[in-house]
């Protein structure tokens, strides 16, 4: 089963005719293939993780191998290792890799205490490093904005543990001007002290400050470089910032999915035998966003974003919990299937906020992709259960696996495919989404054209699945997805880069459309 692409078919299937019709398909084929050859394939040594392209080139940092890889892209189809960049003497794991307008390579690096400031080292396309510039506490994701003068970095803060002698540093955003390259490079600091929040904004950590409880994780930069929106994941919220003013402009609270209604069901347990994706009355989704992109159409700005999901857990907190524990509550006692190991028993839930005396359980993640209006975060369009019911037609023997070992049904309780990586490309005149599924694996592709109704219009998946394989085979744990516009490849064609850090491969796909 491996280098499945499934389409057109797929398509008229779940979606009917009439409405496929109305849509734009994709194929999606295998390029080549890159392999780090540092990960060990079951999640605990990780490498290949984030990947960035420019021209020719192509940079994929190692998380614990504390690597940059330069790898010449020249012949798509036979990626080859040009240079690896030994950057331990920075810092103790790679998070993020990014290049800019100016082939600035900007890498970014934690230390061994996560809650000290982390380091940005800004490289050379040949790998030397030439400034370096301190940031807030772990440093998760970077990116350029689109002239290249500066660089945003995603501060997540996370705290060490919670309770006595613990340290919860505070989330941030630091802005790193690099044009003019300065011998030392001005670092700004967007923070959350003093930012109003909406209702509905997950603060939650014990003892926790809203600054310190406030999470960036992934940041989307507008065409024109004045703003961005950065996803603050355990909060379920997204931040709209003024690179102008390097300020927070404003918090949007996502609000949550109802997964009782029809199109927007979930598989919600992995003891039940079977694919069961069904509406839950009563289960309520948190959105929670990992990856971000955004686009700009009629005068207005669109963020996309990845709905992953994720909960807090660390000594002194872990919230979350089975729904079954939650039986003994007059509010839930009456919920159907609660009880029941086969049904909602076992789904994954949270017991913090907004977990309360309303009737409702509230999972991580929405297993989808929603579009929100970027001036007043208002929701205006989801995936609802499509991620799911194409896995299922493309993969039933191995339906929600887990990345580090080829089973089924594992994942139905927790979070699904989870998509976390996303980009956003143009071909011809129709614009789509390409979404990193991060544990069955393999991309889904999203037809944009209605943006109330984000359409799935194709799934490929390189992971050759072996019933039993303990160590799954390339592509397993997708991360990233970058997407390379004709004018800037190096075949002149559209390709797509994906990078699995379970495997630790780099995939590049031709992209063509069938329609």
């Amino acid at each position: 089963m491996k280098r499945q692409v499934l389409s057109a078919a797929i398509a008229l299937a779940l979606c009917g005719a009439a409405q496929s019709a109305s849509v734009n398909t994709l194929g999606l084929e295998v390029l080549g293939s890159y392999v780090t050859g540092l990960a060990s394939g079951d999640g605990h040594t990780t490498a290949g993780e984030v990947v960035a392209v420019r021209g020719e080139r192509m940079y994929v940092v190692n998380a614990t191998d504390v690597s940059l890889d330069i790898v010449d892209i020249a012949d798509p189809a036979s990626p080859r290792l040009l240079k690896r960049v030994d950057l331990s003497g920075y810092g103790a794991g790679i998070n993020s890799v990014d290049v800019s307008a100016h082939n600035l390579i900007a890498v970014a690096l934690e230390p061994e205490d996560k809650t000290d400031p982390g380091t940005i080292a800004f490289l050379t396309p040949a790998g030397k490093v030439i400034r370096t510039a301190r940031v807030g506490a772990l440093p998760d994701m970077v990116t350029f904005t689109p002239d290249g003068r500066k660089l945003l970095v995603a501060n997540e803060g996370e705290p060490d543990c919670y309770g006595e002698g613990c340290t919860d540093p505070a989330g941030s955003v630091s802005v790193v001007t690099v044009v003019p390259m300065r011998p030392e490079l001005p670092v700004a600091t967007i923070g959350f002290d003093g930012v109003d929040l909406p209702a509905g904004v997950r603060v939650f950590g014990p003892g926790a400050s809203a600054a310190q409880d406030l999470e960036p994780e992934y940041i989307t930069v507008s065409a024109d470089g004045r703003s961005a929106w950065v996803s603050l994941q355990e909060n379920n919220a997204i931040a709209a910032l003024d690179l102008e003013a390097n300020e927070v402009r404003e918090v949007f609270a996502l609000g949550y999915k109802d997964h009782g209604v029809a199109g927007a069901g979930l598989d919600a347990s992995d003891r039940d035998g079977k694919i069961n994706i069904l509406p839950w009355s009563r289960v309520k989704g948190m959105y929670q966003p990992d990856a971000l992109a955004s686009f700009r159409v009629d005068g207005e700005t669109y963020i996309v974003s990845a709905n992953e999901g994720d909960a807090r857990d660390y000594e002194g907190f872990a919230e979350e919990i089975r729904a079954r524990d939650l039986l003994s509550l007059p509010d839930l006692a009456d919920l159907p299937g609660i009880g029941n190991n086969p049904e909602l028993g076992r789904l994954n839930v949270t017991s913090a906020r907004p977990f309360g005396a309303d009737g409702n359980i509230y999972v991580f993640g929405a297993r989808s992709i929603s579009i929100w209006n970027g001036a007043s975060g208002e929701l205006v369009g989801d995936s609802g259960d499509q991620l799911e019911q194409w896995t299922e037609q493309a993969y039933p023997a191995f339906f929600n696996s887990n990345n580090d070992e080829d089973n089924f049904d594992n994942r139905s309780d927790n979070k699904g495919p989870e998509p976390e990586g996303v980009a956003l490309g143009t071909i011809g005149a129709n614009r789509y989404a390409f979404v990193g599924l991060e544990r069955i694996g393999g991309v889904a592709v999203f037809d944009l054209g209605k943006i109330t109704a984000p359409q799935m219009v194709a799934y490929a998946n390189n992971r050759d699945f072996v019933a039993g394989n303990k160590v799954p085979a390339p592509d397993s744990g997708p991360e990233v997805v970058r997407f390379v516009p004709a004018d800037s490849s190096p075949n002149g064609e559209p390709m797509l880069v994906v990078a699995n850090e379970v495997s630790g491969t780099v995939t590049l796909w031709r992209i063509r459309s069938v329609q």
